[in-house]
């Protein structure tokens, strides 16, 4: 127990809560990545790598969890170096599901979206928590730039979490007290080309959509979402088609997960969803695990965002605070969006639920926010501390015994006797002296 107190330190329930997610995740992508396993020459190999990638999260947070948070300002460099590699992504990055979302960098293929929304973060917790030294006006429009950049850079090759992303800084700036007028005339301007944006879709050809070099990625957008409108009008005889395949089969999984758990490794949709392993994973464990398991793992999230908001009131620095509740938002809105496309409330996304979908940066990345969220709670509002004070039993050693009510008036007594019988003795030395 000592060493896991010197060990773990920062708020407990963060850490239960980053634990069990490890467990489920680990549990559910071994089952998952069956069809993984079965193509790859080493069974092991799909589960050893996400094994791999959990244990070096892990790493990261136990270093993490010992810097202290106001460090954490420098990281706003991560922001214009993500800039900088979403702009080459384009022309040099790798082609996955008809996007190029990732880089290869010394043979380790990163999503650059991921250290841009970590720069994000950062930089908006910083800029809010300069209000001494910079006026509402500048700090709103640094923020608005800096992210409405970072977005439009990510929104070509993933339109879900550049959508994502601004929604998160912009609850940060609400929370970080920026005008409510400000707020409201950027939601409403935002709605407005959204929604000219979505109705060109439909206006220009598809063909012209398809040739255009940066919004090549409409045509599926427009698919997914003319899919989500029209679902309720498919014939029988095209339950299962090239459109719904994915929709489809999350269906099953979730309907054949009922309420008692099947236990992992009786899943059957794992062999036939795509993405069992990442976008529709949260599908899995209902199947798997039952209504019990899903419902589990979102109370896990809830309960990490009400954390948050715990460890945020108690933060005495403008920093740390928005820091901790951008960190908190993300992971939170992240997993909530990925079960919405599991359970057909919302349009595919292709958004991996933190730390449990099977990824590379994803996951570390997803490590680093609960480092971060850690060493907040530690340094920041003095979580999870007690073992650096003394304990009471020490405490009680070293402090002097009480003294009862009669001891207290016998010492008075005595040194009064004592002060009586110096000053008489100083008056006879005194008149032996003139004498």
């Amino acid at each position: 127990m000592d060493l896991a107190s010197k060990l773990f330190k920062g708020d407990r329930v963060i850490w239960i809560i980053f634990m069990f997610l490890c467990l489920v995740s680990a549990v559910e992508v071994f089952s998952a990545t069956s069809t993984l396993a079965y193509k790859n020459v080493n069974h092991w190999g799909p589960i050893a790598r996400h094994a791999s990638f959990l244990l070096a999260g892990f790493v990261v947070v136990l270093v993490l969890h010992n810097v202290p948070c106001r460090l954490f300002a420098a990281g706003i460099i991560v922001l214009p170096i993500s800039i900088g590699m979403l702009l080459v992504t384009p022309f040099i990055g790798i082609s996955a599901n008809d996007a190029h979302r990732w880089l290869s960098i010394l043979g380790f293929q990163v999503q650059p979206s991921e250290f841009a929304k970590l720069g994000c973060i950062i930089f908006v917790a910083f800029m809010l928590s300069r209000r001494g030294k910079f006026t509402e006006n500048q700090i709103y429009w640094w923020i608005l730039g800096g992210v409405s950049l970072t977005c439009a850079l990510i929104l070509p090759e993933n339109f879900s979490t550049a959508f994502m992303l601004f929604g998160v800084c912009f609850l940060m700036m609400f929370v970080g007290q920026i005008s409510l007028l400000r707020l409201a005339k950027l939601a409403g301007i935002l709605t407005l080309l959204l929604g000219v944006f979505i109705a060109s879709w439909f206006v220009i050809p598809n063909k012209v959509w398809a040739k255009l070099p940066v919004l090549d990625r409409v045509v599926t957008w427009k698919n997914r979402l003319v899919i989500k409108s029209n679902e309720d009008t498919f014939d029988a005889k095209e339950l299962f088609n090239d459109d719904n395949y994915q929709v489809t089969h999350a269906k099953i999984a979730i309907a054949r997960g009922g309420l008692s758990p099947q236990l992992p490794g009786h899943g059957q949709q794992r062999d036939f969803l795509p993405q069992a392993y990442s976008d529709f994973i949260y599908a899995i464990i209902i199947e798997e695990l039952g209504l019990v398991g899903g419902v589990g793992v979102l109370l896990l999230y809830i309960w990490l965002l009400v954390r948050v908001g715990m460890i945020a009131r108690k933060c005495d620095r403008l920093f740390p605070k928005y820091l901790v509740l951008g960190c908190g938002l993300l992971l939170v809105v992240q997993a909530l969006a990925n079960m919405a496309v599991a359970v057909n409330l919302i349009p595919v996304t292709g958004q991996p639920m933190p730390l449990v979908s099977r990824g590379g940066t994803s996951t570390v990345i997803s490590c680093v926010y609960f480092g971060m969220i850690l060493s907040v709670s530690r340094f920041g509002a003095n979580m999870g501390n007690e073992e650096d004070e003394l304990p009471e039993d020490e405490t009680a050693a070293s402090a002097p015994p009480a003294l009862t009510e009669e001891e207290i008036t016998n010492w008075v007594q005595d040194a009064s006797l004592e002060a009586v019988e110096e000053s008489e003795g100083s008056r006879k030395e005194l008149k032996h002296g003139e004498i």
